[in-house]
């Protein structure tokens, strides 16, 4: 017996691919290096909302470029801490001072021999912001330190040093596996476990298909219920996957050009991420649309083209010149 499919609700289903088209092609247009506005939409122009592709935000180009495929000499091991211990943390600024104290990017001897926990404190006791704020991070004193970095120190120890959670990662047969490993330690909650096991399968250390499984967060849950009025015999995350599957068709069905990412179609850790942009579209959009966001916080302000988009190699995707002005 087939599956009950999804129902779209009429009027707000087809949001989500005119947004995704849109905000693509306004990406596409900066990086181009034309002259503002990259879009014609007052909603894009005036309110700030993240790329269709996770991997083309800031933090997460930083991460592949100067984190997934450093060229400083260390381990695996170290690799996979360091892509752990920077998402963990999401903030440039914070990464590039450690680098700056150390040396070099952390590495697990600096985590063994206090050195790594020495530059948080002295950086978080002269005022310096660690996190970013774009993140609710578990805030739990899982390890009775009562500092948040001391307690995120303390579970790297547990993870790296009295565990080997690198090792496991390394073995790992699934992409779930990996998010398993993150997701069955203090301090990680759905949302981190799976941005974190995405962000270790950007590097060459493993590699698996995105398509393989999914978590939506609470921004994507609120983006589904708008979406849809009856999710059938589909979970959240089959929804997400079920959109991945339906793009081409879609966009050929509204007429829309979209084109990906230089021909990387959406993923799903992407189409999960634009349900919660879509959430944040209708707020504007189709205010009468009902959640516990009634707002977009973040204005968009314009700035210059972005530089050249750097991909995981692995991915095979001819990445062209920006035309940065």
């Amino acid at each position: 017996m087939s599956k009950r499919e999804p129902v779209p609700r009429e009027g707000v289903y087809d949001l989500y691919w005119e947004f995704a088209a849109k905000r693509q092609q306004a990406f596409l247009r900066r990086y181009a290096g034309e002259d503002g506005p990259w879009s014609d939409d007052p909603i894009l122009q005036e309110y700030k909302f993240c790329n269709v592709f996770r991997v083309l935000d800031r933090v997460s180009q930083y991460m592949v470029r100067e984190v997934c495929y450093s060229n400083e000499p260390r381990t695996p091991a170290d690799a996979i801490f360091q892509i752990t211990a920077f998402r963990t943390l999401s903030r440039i600024e914070t990464w590039e001072e450690l680098r700056r104290r150390l040396g070099h990017a952390p590495t697990l001897q600096n985590l063994a021999d206090g050195s790594f926990e020495q530059a948080l404190t002295e950086m978080k006791n002269e005022g310096q912001t660690l996190y970013t704020g774009a993140f609710i991070l578990c805030a739990a004193d899982a390890y009775g330190r009562g500092l948040k970095h001391l307690n995120h120190v303390a579970l790297f120890i547990d993870m790296f040093l009295a565990h080997d959670a690198a090792s496991e990662i390394l073995a790992a047969p699934s992409l779930e596996a990996v998010y398993q490993i993150y997701h069955r330690c203090p301090l990680y909650g759905n949302f981190m476990a799976y941005q974190t096991a995405i962000d270790v399968n950007y590097s060459d250390l493993i590699n698996f298909s995105e398509n393989d499984f999914t978590v939506p967060g609470l921004g994507a849950i609120r983006g589904i219920k708008k979406l849809f009025t009856d999710l059938g015999d589909y979970t959240p995350a089959e929804v997400v996957l079920w959109m991945v599957e339906r793009q081409d068709q879609e966009f050929k069905r509204l007429g829309l050009r979209f084109d990906g990412l230089w021909g990387h179609k959406i993923q799903a850790i992407d189409a999960q991420g634009l349900f919660c942009e879509t959430d944040k579209y209708c707020r504007v959009r189709l205010p009468e649309l009902a959640s516990n966001r009634t707002r977009i916080k973040a204005h968009f302000k314009p700035i210059s083209a972005p530089g050249t988009v750097f991909l995981p190699p692995k991915w095979g995707v001819a990445v062209p010149p920006s035309r940065k002005k």
